[in-house]
């Protein structure tokens, strides 16, 4: 299936992404380890069901060196040895704070100490803001039927200049 719409064709929808796009790059441009935003990425998309995040966010770590193994236990990253701590609290974070619907408390006193515990003020700014943007991104996508498959890393950073 076609996507329903393409976001990049249209004038509204376009500039929207282009700021959107802006907005990230703060993120992308901070302290929180690249690795550690792609895997949040990812994850949070894994749970909204996004292919197209999925996709990009897969082959955009893996252009960068992470490996295969890392990328596959994603989904299951609380029955595996291959996060650090540090990690683990971004993708508690991650899943808490995309599951708002599933906890009335959103992210748990829990997962925010230790999200304290690893990273700074810049480095916790820059993750709560990916966790949000990486949300929206996600409904974008699946709004329009956006699907995986065909990302090529590198593909949204040209499409966006």
């Amino acid at each position: 299936m076609d996507a329903r719409f393409n976001l990049f064709d249209n004038e509204i929808a376009a500039k929207f992404a282009k700021r959107f796009a802006g907005a990230g790059l703060v993120v992308h441009q901070s302290a929180l380890p690249k690795s550690t935003q792609e895997l949040v990425s990812l994850r949070a998309s894994q749970i909204n069901g996004c292919g197209w995040c999925i996709d990009m966010h897969t082959k955009e770590a893996a252009a960068a060196g992470e490996t295969a193994v890392r990328l596959n236990l994603v989904a299951a990253w609380r029955e595996s040895t291959v996060f650090t701590e540090a990690e683990q609290a971004a993708l508690a974070l991650a899943e808490e704070g995309t599951r708002l619907a599933d906890a009335h408390d959103g992210v748990s006193d829990e997962t925010w100490a230790q999200v304290r515990k690893h990273y700074d003020d810049d480095q916790i700014g820059a993750l709560v803001c990916l966790v949000a943007l990486i949300n929206a991104a996600n409904r974008l996508a699946v709004i329009v039927h956006q699907r995986g498959g065909s990302y090529e890393p590198g593909m949204f950073a040209a499409a966006i200049n």
